[in-house]
C-alpha cells in the first residue's frame, strides 16, 4: 500500500471509531431518559467533549492529508464525504447529549404512558438502528444498505408527523401532564433529525463510491 493508501485507511478507522462512540451515546441517552437515570445522563454530557474532540481530529487529519497528497477521484470523493459524515456524527453526538439535559432537568420521571402513545421507544430503537445501518454502509461500502435509509427515515418522518396530535390529546386529557409532554415533544423532533442526519450519511456514502450526488435528488433516490 501506498502511504495515502495508509492514510486514508487510517482515516476510516477514526470514523469508525467515532460512529461507535455516538451510537453509544445515542443507546445511553435512550436508557438514561427509559429509566430516568441522571447519574447515566450526566455520564453523556461529559463525554460529549470526546465527540467533539473526535470531529476535530478528523478534520485536521483531512486537512493535513490535502495539503501533504493532493488526493483525486475516489480518494477525494472519499476524504470529501467524510468532512461531512464527521459533521453529521457531531451532530447526532448532540442530539444524544441535549436528550440527557433533558432527564437532567426534569422534576421527576417522565409519564411513560406518553411513551407508548406517541411510539417514542419505537423511535428512539429505530433510529439508533438507521445509524448503525449507516456505518455498516460505510464500513463495508454497501450502497444497497446505504440506500435502504432513505426508507427507513419515512417510518421516524411518520412518528414525528403524528405525534402533534397524540401530544395534544394528551394534555387535553390530563393538563398536569404538560411538562412531560412539551419534553417527550422534543425528544421525537430530536429523534427525527437523527434520522436526517443519517440519510445525509447514506448520500455521503454513495457520493463515494458512485460518484453520485443524491442530495436535492428525490427523483433518482426513488428510481434508484
Amino acid at each position: 500500500m501506498t502511504q495515502l493508501e495508509n492514510e486514508i485507511q487510517d482515516i476510516k478507522a477514526e470514523v469508525i471509531s467515532m460512529w461507535y462512540l455516538v451510537e453509544s451515546q445515542l443507546k445511553k441517552a435512550r436508557t438514561a431518559m427509559l429509566h430516568f437515570d441522571r447519574d447515566l445522563a450526566r455520564e453523556i454530557v461529559l463525554k460529549e467533549k470526546r465527540v467533539n474532540a473526535f470531529e476535530l481530529k478528523l478534520d485536521r487529519d483531512c486537512e493535513n492529508i490535502f495539503a501533504l497528497y493532493c488526493p483525486v477521484a475516489v480518494d477525494l470523493r472519499f476524504l470529501l464525504a467524510v468532512l461531512k459524515i464527521n459533521n453529521n456524527l457531531e451532530r447526532i453526538g448532540d442530539i444524544a447529549e441535549g436528550v440527557a439535559k433533558y432527564v437532567i432537568e426534569s422534576f421527576s420521571d417522565f409519564d411513560h404512558k406518553l411513551f407508548t402513545d406517541t411510539e417514542l421507544i419505537t423511535m428512539f430503537d429505530g433510529a439508533i438502528d438507521i445509524l448503525a445501518d449507516t456505518r455498516v454502509a460505510f464500513e463495508k461500502e454497501d450502497t444497497i444498505l446505504a440506500r435502504s435509509i432513505f426508507k427507513k427515515d419515512e417510518a421516524l418522518d411518520k412518528i414525528n408527523a403524528n405525534a402533534i396530535q397524540k401530544i395534544a390529546d394528551c394534555i387535553k386529557t390530563d393538563m398536569t401532564k404538560i411538562n412531560d409532554a412539551l419534553y417527550v415533544l422534543s425528544i421525537i423532533r430530536k429523534l427525527e433529525r437523527v434520522g436526517d442526519q443519517a440519510k445525509n450519511i447514506a448520500e455521503e456514502i454513495i457520493f463515494y463510491i458512485e460518484a453520485k450526488v443524491l442530495k436535492h435528488n428525490d427523483e433518482s433516490i426513488t428510481n434508484d
